[in-house]
This record gives C-alpha cells, structure tokens and sequence, in this order.
C-alpha cells in the first residue's frame, strides 16, 4: 500500500431531483454557499478554477480543478486536480426512491512535501479530516437543496 495515495467514496441521499442536485453540484461557485470547508473559489476560465478548503485540521488545500467531463445526461462531473492535491475528483448522480444519490470518487496524492512525508503517522488523521468534510457537505447541500426546493414550489425537507 502506497500511503500517499488515497482513494474515497462518499454516498449522498438527498430528497431532491437529481437535475436539481446535478445543476447544485456543477455551480462549483455557489459551493460556498453550502459547503462551510469550501473557503474560496475563483475562476480562472470556463474549464478551471481554484478552491481553497479547509477541514477541522489546522491548513488550507488550494486546489486548482480542470473540468475534464460534463455529461447532464449520464449525472456525471468530473474534474482534474493539481496543486496541493494531485489526481481527480468525480460527482455521480443518480435517482433513488425519495429523490437521488450522488457517489463523489476521489484519487488523489498529496502535492506538498509535508504531507507527503507525514503519509504513514498522519494518514488516520487526514483521513477523519475528509470524513468529517464530507458529512458537512453533505448537511450543507441537503439544507440548500430543500431551500431551492421550497423556492421552486416543491415540497421537500431537510434530512437529519
């Protein structure tokens, strides 16, 4: 096991539409607006942008994402990632009874020498780091999601 490389999967239920979580989950700008740990985002260009992210662990990731695939029709948004962290990142949304499910895949390997050489001691803690990101996402879009919802004329409500 190389312990520079880390590979994770997330699954989001969500009571939403997936166009609705789709077009939520392709306006990275907004990301900010439902997602605490996403602390900035600017646009470089049409394809590429940089994020600034920051979890319970004391440091920012900047990243910077190239869209490498956008298919409305197959729920799926894919980007490249460079920077503090190197490899890809896909979104993956499907319906499911009671609204949709969106799968976020990650492989990636640190970019910066420091992380790099805490790989083994500090793997448990980077981790947890993601876990913990991940579940605030999650809370984060299914309370922006019901907003949308509630202003589209649609009856949907927060999951716990």
């Amino acid at each position: 096991m190389d312990p520079n490389h880390y590979r994770f999967t997330s699954s989001w239920e969500l009571a939403a539409p997936p166009d609705d979580v789709y077009r939520a989950l392709e306006d990275i700008g907004r990301y900010p607006l439902w997602w605490p740990e996403v602390r900035r985002i600017r646009r470089l260009d049409d394809r590429h942008g940089e994020l600034t992210v920051r979890s319970v662990l004391p440091y920012d990731l900047v990243l910077t994402v190239e869209e490498s695939r956008r298919d409305p029709a197959a729920g799926v948004l894919e980007a490249a990632m460079a920077g503090d962290l190197r490899g890809w990142s896909r979104w993956t949304v499907t319906a499911c009874p009671g609204g949709s499910r969106a799968v976020f895949e990650e492989d990636v390997r640190p970019g910066r020498p420091l992380m790099r050489r805490l790989a083994l001691p500090a793997r448990p803690a980077f981790t947890a780091n993601h876990a913990l990101m991940m579940r605030s996402g999650r809370r984060g879009l299914r309370a922006y999601l019901a907003g949308y919802a509630v202003g589209r004329g649609h009856s949907a409500a927060p999951e716990g």
